[in-house]
Protein backbone atom coordinates (compact mmCIF):
# COMPACT_ATOMS: atom_id res chain seq x y z
CA UNK A 1 0.00 0.00 0.00
CA UNK A 2 1.22 3.50 -0.99
CA UNK A 3 1.71 5.95 1.93
CA UNK A 4 -0.45 9.11 1.99
CA UNK A 5 0.45 12.04 0.63
CA UNK A 6 2.51 13.86 2.39
CA UNK A 7 2.10 17.56 2.73
CA UNK A 8 3.18 19.91 4.96
CA UNK A 9 1.93 23.36 6.58
CA UNK A 10 4.03 25.97 9.20
CA UNK A 11 4.88 24.72 12.39
CA UNK A 12 1.73 25.74 14.55
CA UNK A 13 0.07 23.27 16.53
CA UNK A 14 -3.85 24.92 17.73
CA UNK A 15 -3.18 25.99 21.84
CA UNK A 16 -5.23 23.38 22.67
CA UNK A 17 -4.07 20.09 21.15
CA UNK A 18 -0.70 21.28 22.56
CA UNK A 19 3.06 21.86 21.66
CA UNK A 20 5.09 19.19 19.73
CA UNK A 21 7.81 18.45 21.76
CA UNK A 22 10.14 15.05 21.40
CA UNK A 23 12.18 13.98 24.12
CA UNK A 24 15.27 11.33 23.63
CA UNK A 25 17.21 10.34 26.95
CA UNK A 26 19.33 7.85 24.58
CA UNK A 27 22.60 9.57 23.65
CA UNK A 28 23.71 10.75 20.09
CA UNK A 29 25.20 8.13 17.33
CA UNK A 30 25.76 8.21 13.83
CA UNK A 31 22.95 5.68 12.79
CA UNK A 32 19.28 6.70 14.00
CA UNK A 33 17.65 4.46 17.11
CA UNK A 34 14.73 4.09 14.66
CA UNK A 35 13.63 3.30 11.26
CA UNK A 36 9.67 4.42 11.16
CA UNK A 37 8.27 7.62 12.94
CA UNK A 38 4.74 7.24 13.86
CA UNK A 39 2.15 10.14 12.88
CA UNK A 40 -1.14 11.03 14.69
CA UNK A 41 -2.54 13.89 13.60
CA UNK A 42 -4.88 15.07 15.29
CA UNK A 43 -4.87 18.67 14.17
CA UNK A 44 -7.03 18.23 10.98
CA UNK A 45 -10.94 18.87 10.98
CA UNK A 46 -11.20 18.78 15.05
CA UNK A 47 -11.49 22.01 17.19
CA UNK A 48 -11.38 22.50 21.20
CA UNK A 49 -11.63 25.81 22.45
CA UNK A 50 -10.81 25.83 26.11
CA UNK A 51 -13.99 27.08 27.22
CA UNK A 52 -16.76 25.86 24.88
CA UNK A 53 -15.13 22.84 23.35
CA UNK A 54 -12.42 21.68 25.87
CA UNK A 55 -9.76 18.70 24.95
CA UNK A 56 -10.50 15.71 27.38
CA UNK A 57 -9.19 12.49 27.93
CA UNK A 58 -11.47 10.52 25.98
CA UNK A 59 -10.75 12.48 23.03
CA UNK A 60 -6.96 11.11 22.90
CA UNK A 61 -8.77 7.47 23.36
CA UNK A 62 -7.83 6.88 19.45
CA UNK A 63 -4.12 7.97 20.05
CA UNK A 64 -3.66 6.09 22.95
CA UNK A 65 -5.08 2.39 21.41
CA UNK A 66 -2.88 3.02 18.03
CA UNK A 67 -0.06 3.84 20.01
CA UNK A 68 -0.21 0.80 21.67
CA UNK A 69 2.18 1.27 24.86
CA UNK A 70 2.02 -2.68 25.56
CA UNK A 71 3.71 -3.81 22.19
CA UNK A 72 4.85 -1.05 20.19
CA UNK A 73 5.91 -3.20 17.66
CA UNK A 74 2.32 -4.50 16.42
CA UNK A 75 1.15 -1.03 15.67
CA UNK A 76 -1.01 -0.85 12.58
CA UNK A 77 -1.96 2.43 10.76
CA UNK A 78 -5.06 3.25 10.81
CA UNK A 79 -5.33 5.79 6.94
CA UNK A 80 -5.62 3.15 4.17
CA UNK A 81 -7.12 3.90 0.61
CA UNK A 82 -10.60 3.01 1.91
CA UNK A 83 -10.22 4.84 5.22
CA UNK A 84 -9.15 8.06 4.23
CA UNK A 85 -9.46 9.54 7.44
CA UNK A 86 -7.24 7.26 9.25
CA UNK A 87 -4.95 9.61 11.46
CA UNK A 88 -2.18 7.16 12.10
CA UNK A 89 0.04 6.73 9.88
CA UNK A 90 3.84 5.78 10.05
CA UNK A 91 6.99 7.65 7.88
CA UNK A 92 10.61 6.08 7.17
CA UNK A 93 13.44 7.68 9.18
CA UNK A 94 14.98 8.53 5.88
CA UNK A 95 11.62 10.50 4.49
CA UNK A 96 11.32 12.37 7.28
CA UNK A 97 15.99 12.97 7.20
CA UNK A 98 15.33 14.17 3.16
CA UNK A 99 12.31 16.80 4.37
CA UNK A 100 13.47 20.37 3.99
CA UNK A 101 14.76 21.28 7.21
CA UNK A 102 13.92 17.70 8.53
CA UNK A 103 10.48 19.66 9.21
CA UNK A 104 8.35 17.23 11.37
CA UNK A 105 4.92 19.23 10.38
CA UNK A 106 3.26 16.21 8.69
CA UNK A 107 -0.28 15.93 7.74
CA UNK A 108 -1.88 13.92 5.51
CA UNK A 109 -5.56 14.32 5.87
CA UNK A 110 -7.93 16.54 3.75
CA UNK A 111 -8.37 19.59 5.87
CA UNK A 112 -12.25 20.31 5.47
CA UNK A 113 -11.85 23.78 6.23
CA UNK A 114 -9.96 24.72 3.37
CA UNK A 115 -12.50 23.61 0.97
CA UNK A 116 -14.85 26.17 0.51
CA UNK A 117 -16.31 29.31 2.77
CA UNK A 118 -19.48 26.74 3.54
CA UNK A 119 -17.12 24.51 6.08
CA UNK A 120 -15.48 27.14 8.04
CA UNK A 121 -16.68 27.25 11.46
CA UNK A 122 -19.11 30.18 12.75
CA UNK A 123 -17.89 33.79 13.24
CA UNK A 124 -18.36 33.80 16.59
CA UNK A 125 -16.51 30.48 17.06
CA UNK A 126 -13.45 31.48 15.33
CA UNK A 127 -13.99 34.68 17.27
CA UNK A 128 -13.89 33.07 20.93
CA UNK A 129 -10.96 31.02 19.39
CA UNK A 130 -8.71 34.31 18.90
CA UNK A 131 -9.69 35.84 22.06
CA UNK A 132 -8.69 32.58 23.78
CA UNK A 133 -5.21 32.25 21.72
CA UNK A 134 -4.27 36.01 22.53
CA UNK A 135 -5.19 35.59 26.21
CA UNK A 136 -3.30 32.31 26.49
CA UNK A 137 -0.63 34.36 24.93
CA UNK A 138 -1.06 37.46 27.10
CA UNK A 139 -0.56 34.82 30.50
CA UNK A 140 2.26 33.30 29.17
CA UNK A 141 4.13 36.82 28.49
CA UNK A 142 2.81 37.68 32.15
CA UNK A 143 4.69 34.69 33.18
CA UNK A 144 8.01 35.05 31.30
CA UNK A 145 7.58 38.50 32.60
CA UNK A 146 7.64 37.63 36.14
CA UNK A 147 10.63 35.40 35.78
CA UNK A 148 12.68 38.08 34.58
CA UNK A 149 11.85 40.17 37.04
CA UNK A 150 15.07 39.68 39.57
Amino acid sequence: MEPPQCRCEGGNLRRAVGEKRFFDRKPGREQAWTDIIWFYDYRTNVHHTLKQNPLTRTDLEEFVTCFNPANRHERTPTWSETTPEGRWWPYAYAEIMARDKVNLDIFWLRDESLEGSDNLPDPDLIAVEIVEDLEAALEQFRLIAEDLIP
